[in-house]
């Protein structure tokens, strides 16, 4: 783990007492799974899978008793990133050229 990566799971566990998650590194995707571990009732557990061309959050409805599936496209996931930081309104997110 990266000296980042360790003082963002020290951060994350001083500000919330129940902080559960897997990373695994399978052959064409990063799978990272959450656990709610907080107040009841529990959600199911979430399940995001990481590959080159997508990411996909699955979790089990157990009203249905099916898998429900979110595919991300790379851009998807990078305005819903840029979303969570950002007042109401409506963007448009554009690359610009890199400063000299």
């Amino acid at each position: 783990m990266s000296v980042e990566g360790i003082g963002l799971a020290k951060n994350l566990s001083e500000r919330h007492s129940q902080v559960m998650f897997t990373i695994e590194h399978e052959f064409d995707s990063t799978v990272v799974t959450l656990v709610d571990e907080g107040e009841t009732p529990l959600q199911e557990d979430i399940t995001i899978n990481s590959f080159a061309e997508c990411v996909t959050v699955e979790q089990f409805d157990p009203r249905t008793d099916q898998v429900q599936k979110i595919t991300f496209s790379p851009e998807m996931l990078r305005d819903l990133a840029a979303a969570l930081d950002l007042p109401e309104g409506v963007y448009q997110l554009r690359e610009t050229d890199p400063q000299p």
